[in-house]
């Protein structure tokens, strides 16, 4: 169990499971820079946030912004959407302020892309469910990802599987901030995506790549962009 002082951001959840440099510079040293694909996604939350705090819609009740903890994992936040969804007589659910009946929650998380090739996001929605269910002592098994650029949610499955992915880097993450190290990693194409690329140098900082080979690779880089435009040698 972790104390209220040592609770870790679930958003650095998601920036982990893409790369655990990327989690570093954002979360040990503070960095940040925007490019398009940020800035969509800033709007893409804000458009969820201005339909208010809360809605009804036949049996789903819907909380925007719904603060999240868990000590167990050591995480909090916020949830974009938590939707609460009427079950029916004899099934498992929790009460409803003012609302009869029993409800079962359901976390959207909203992504401005597409669906990614590994599991980070599916980690932070889960990380969400974990919070809810250690808040409310209810089991959660499905939950959401919205993403903007293809305007589909993707159902996630809460399984055996996700949940010890999440609980795994949920220690990872402490680990990491305890250390007090921003990784090396080498470059990989997703690096291209990534805001923080200028920041970031991933080809400079790669495992075994020493300064001085850093700045030959680059004075070699040079003159063969040189020699092939017919201009001066570096």
């Amino acid at each position: 169990m972790y104390s209220e002082d040592n609770l870790l951001p679930i958003s650095a959840l998601q920036h982990l499971v893409f790369c655990e440099r990327q989690c570093a510079l954002i979360h040990l040293e503070g960095l940040w820079a925007d490019n398009p694909r940020t800035i969509e996604g800033e709007h893409l939350h804000e458009k969820v946030d201005e339909q208010g705090p809360s809605e009804s819609r036949g049996n789903i009740r819907i909380a925007r912004s719904l603060p999240l903890r868990s000590l167990q994992l050591g995480l909090s936040g916020k949830a974009d959407v938590v939707e609460f969804h009427r079950m029916e007589a004899g099934e498992p659910g929790i009460r409803l302020e003012k609302t009869a009946g029993q409800w079962l929650p359901f976390p959207v998380e909203y992504k401005r892309g597409r669906p990614k090739r590994d599991h980070c996001d599916e980690v932070q929605v889960c990380a969400q469910a974990l919070c809810l269910e250690e808040m409310l002592g209810i089991t959660i098994q499905r939950g959401a990802l919205f993403y903007g650029q293809t305007k589909r949610r993707e159902d996630v499955a809460f399984d055996i599987g996700l949940r010890n992915e999440t609980e795994q880097s949920a220690g990872r993450l402490h680990a990491l901030m305890a250390t007090r190290i921003t990784p090396r990693m080498a470059k990989m194409p997703k690096c291209d995506n990534c805001s923080l690329i200028h920041l970031c140098l991933p080809d400079g900082n790669a495992p075994g790549l020493s300064a001085a080979g850093y700045l030959t690779s680059i004075f070699d880089q040079a003159r063969s962009d040189n020699g092939r435009e017919g201009g001066m040698a570096v």
